[in-house]
């Protein structure tokens, strides 16, 4: 498989209509030149199988929200591409936007659409508290953890803390009683509460770093193109080729979609327009200082990384007005399987998604990075058939089960 970058020496001067500058760039996005996820320091059990094996379990388990009817399968659904298909996210209420598919987002430093967490285990956190999600409190959960997984947690993180003497729900962000309740309690009880909290999530982003995309038709078809196989260059239709091209060149969707996952990981104003326009989402301009305040961020104390280690966070860009409504590049794999589309389901096909990038519209909140192309009505069918070339499997990647011994040091 010829490696982005590498030397096309000895190649004939097009392959399949492709010069060997454009066949670096097909070869860029094969899911072969994927290289494996950085090591998240601030998690020492996010490559502990009796953890992903927790983290599997707890994934479903509707006990963990306020109404017992939702579980983080509720919304990433196995069927759907680890998302549900709505334009809103749906919990015990209806949240302000669409779910994100969390396959392969151990590649990502950034979570949620404005990225106001820094780590898989963190971004894990939030809906269980959050009151259209799962609406839950964390002393709750903590209960449900202690009375249906003591066993395989204490093998995991040690000994669960005594909850006998506290009251029945607690919440530091939650509704006035709870955060009455957990004011009240003693500061070492309300840190051994959140220590399991934080457990939970560094045992569900275990398992979800076992969720991976598996090969699809533009994979076998560039590994095909690069290697000289002529078999597999009718892999792709020529309505599928020329959608190609046009992505990576005249299109400029390469410029934000590239790379194995076809995202940047970065976030960018495209004028999308807001579901309210008198209350615009200013998206990553609000989540800077909500990241940096996170106390379950990297450099918090129910992280596991030195302070050093936590690169992302300590270097992260302050909020100005390229910021504003800007949001999180979301990944292209399998996206013609999952509709509707933007970050609050704003737009219900692919066709309506590459009309608006072609016609750049201006911004309700701060300013647009797109400019218009020109895209015949058969050109946007290209494209649109391109993408669908995206699709392929989500594989699971299995760990067999380690037991107790299996507790990293730390």
């Amino acid at each position: 498989m010829l490696i982005a970058g590498a030397t096309l020496a000895g190649m004939p001067d097009r392959i399949d209509g492709w010069t060997r500058d454009e066949i670096s760039v097909l070869s860029s996005l094969s899911l072969k030149q994927l290289p494996p996820a950085r090591k998240d320091s601030s998690n020492a059990y996010e490559n502990l199988p009796a953890a992903a094996h927790l983290g599997q379990r707890i994934f479903s388990d509707r006990r963990f929200s306020s109404n017992g009817a939702v579980s983080c399968a509720s919304c990433h659904q196995p069927a759907k591409q680890f998302q549900d298909g709505e334009p809103l996210g749906l919990g015990v209420g209806t949240g302000s936007r669409r779910t994100m598919p969390v396959v392969a987002a151990d590649h990502s430093p950034f979570l949620f659409w404005n990225g106001r967490k820094d780590s898989l285990w963190s971004q894990a956190l939030g809906p269980l508290e959050d009151p259209a999600e799962h609406g839950g409190n964390r002393l709750a959960y903590a209960r449900v953890m202690q009375a249906h997984y003591r066993k395989d947690y204490e093998a995991i993180f040690g000994a669960m803390p005594n909850l006998g003497h506290l009251p029945k729900d607690a919440s530091p962000i939650g509704p006035p009683l709870q955060k009455s309740a957990w004011n009240a309690m003693p500061e070492s009880a309300r840190h051994d509460i959140s220590r399991v909290f934080a457990n939970m999530g560094k045992a569900f982003a275990a398992y979800q770093k076992t969720l991976q995309y598996g090969e699809s038709r533009l994979d076998r078809y560039v590994e095909g193109v690069a290697g000289g196989d002529k078999s597999s260059l009718q892999i792709l239709s020529p309505q599928e080729k020329n959608g190609l091209r046009i992505f990576i060149g005249k299109g400029s969707c390469i410029t934000c979609h590239n790379g194995p996952l076809l995202t940047d990981q970065h976030f960018h104003n495209t004028g999308i327009p807001p579901r309210r326009i008198t209350t615009p989402d200013l998206g990553r301009f609000a989540a800077i200082e909500k990241v940096l305040k996170d106390e379950f961020n990297c450099l918090g104390r129910y992280s596991d990384a030195r302070p050093e280690l936590c690169e992302e966070l300590n270097f992260i860009a302050a909020a100005d007005h390229t910021t504003q409504a800007a949001f999180k590049t979301p990944g292209l794999r399998n996206v013609a399987l999952r509709p509707p589309y933007m970050h609050a389901g704003q737009l219900a096909s692919l066709e309506e998604v590459v009309r608006h990038y072609a016609h750049a519209p201006e911004a309700a909140a701060g300013h647009s990075e797109l400019k218009p192309i020109k895209l015949s009505v058969q050109e946007v069918q290209d494209v649109i058939a391109f993408l669908g070339t995206l699709s392929g499997p989500v594989v699971h990647r299995q760990m067999p089960y380690v037991a107790a011994q299996s507790r990293p040091d730390k």
